[in-house]
């Protein structure tokens, strides 16, 4: 019996070591309430408020005899045992542990949600709406209620009630209630899912995210960083200049090119050409300068697909702009390369146009693609977006001799 409680006891500090950074027992607010209850009677007794971000709580009653006392408090037994699932998975350990002491009365007892229910309850003796109920005569009990396994307990719930009836028809009782809650560290800073809910539907109003279209990863992204620098209190006590300007700075942090953002990145590029397939070349543009090119952090297909966007919106000066900013971070990049040849020929340039068609006519722009069939694909497409050239034959003629 021995070794099994040394066992016992040290399955209890393996998991709570593994534990404790998800959230602590809060120790100082506590319910510790010693209740007088005369014969044959029933009261009712509310919990002391729960701190934010409760999710579990350890309870422990206990009766008493005339002027005995408790050998441990729940308090100081938690102490050596700070994580809730510890004892949810050795509850007939914990029962032991958490009863060292109790007298020959007995009661029964239920728990409410609500005062108005416990009330009833003391009045009537109905336990119908109880969340919890134990009619079984007892004279110690301790349990471990969490959001998960008990209707007890809810997100954002603030209190609980215990109604206790005496069992003994004779003499009053004295019972000692004690309960202990268990606070997720990320739930105590006060972010709920309401919460969370108000910024992510707030990011989703912001230019860019319509403009991304699925804005999720973005939005969330920018919450992660909300919830890590402010409590949910202090983020509401901020102006509406100071919010709007954590927006745009976490916004540019969501942006940078980082393993954990290229989900985000991807979904700037991928919406941005879904824009310029659907000729809506000036949302297209606005979408790739202001999620990646603005930032700094545009790659060099980027670059090269921002050029193209401003060809096919006849801002030749821009596109060339752009493709030489592209052209600077890889020069041996051919599609870089016939996309400057196009904008020259569109701006007038034919000469530059025509020197870079003979300069790489006979290669390939990639392993699959010659210079000249996608040349002549890029007239075809430029034709069916209403793009003119007499210079189009010219510069077919040219690379085909």
């Amino acid at each position: 019996m021995k070794t099994q409680f040394i066992y016992f006891i040290a399955l209890f500090f393996t998991i709570s070591l593994s534990a404790q950074q998800t959230g602590y027992w809060d120790k100082t607010r506590v319910t510790s309430k010693e209740i007088t209850l005369g014969a044959g009677n029933r009261i009712s007794v509310k919990s002391e408020d729960f701190p934010k971000g409760t999710t579990e709580i350890i309870y422990r009653i206990t009766l008493l005899d005339d002027n005995q006392q408790l050998a441990t408090s729940l308090v100081s037994l938690l102490k050596s045992v700070p994580d809730p699932s510890g004892i949810s998975q050795g509850s007939a350990g914990a029962v032991f542990l958490m009863s060292k002491i109790s007298g020959d009365d007995k009661c029964t007892y239920a728990l409410f949600s609500s005062e108005e229910k416990a009330t009833n309850y003391k009045e009537s003796g109905q336990s119908d709406v109880a969340c919890f109920v134990q009619n079984t005569p007892l004279s110690k009990e301790a349990k471990l209620f969490s959001l998960e396994n008990s209707k007890c307990l809810k997100a954002n719930s603030q209190n609980i009630w215990f109604a206790f009836e005496s069992q003994n028809w004779i003499m009053k009782q004295k019972i000692v209630l004690e309960i202990v809650p268990w606070v997720d560290t990320k739930l105590s800073r006060g972010w709920s899912q309401d919460n969370k809910k108000s910024i992510i539907d707030l990011c989703k109003t912001s230019d860019l995210a319509e403009l991304m279209g699925n804005s999720n990863d973005f939005c969330v992204c920018i919450l992660e960083q909300f919830m890590q620098k402010y409590t949910f209190p202090e983020y509401q006590k901020l102006l509406a200049a100071e919010k709007s300007k954590a927006y745009k700075d976490f916004g540019a942090k969501c942006l940078t090119n980082k393993p954990e953002n290229q989900a985000i990145l991807n979904t700037v590029r991928i919406s941005s050409f879904q824009y310029f397939n659907s000729k809506k070349y000036d949302r297209a543009i606005r979408l790739l300068k202001v999620g990646l090119i603005d930032n700094g952090n545009g790659k060099v297909m980027d670059y090269n697909a921002l050029g193209t966007y401003y060809l096919y919106s006849k801002q030749y000066e821009k596109a060339t702009q752009a493709l030489q900013e592209a052209e600077k971070m890889d020069e041996s990049e051919l599609l870089i390369q016939l996309n400057l040849a196009h904008v020259y020929l569109l701006n007038d340039q034919y000469n530059d146009a025509k020197t870079v068609h003979k300069k790489y006519k006979n290669q390939n722009v990639s392993a699959t693609e010659s210079w000249i069939n996608r040349t002549k694909a890029d007239f075809e497409e430029m034709k069916k977006a209403g793009i003119q050239s007499d210079n189009f034959e010219r510069i077919l003629k040219l690379i085909q001799e």
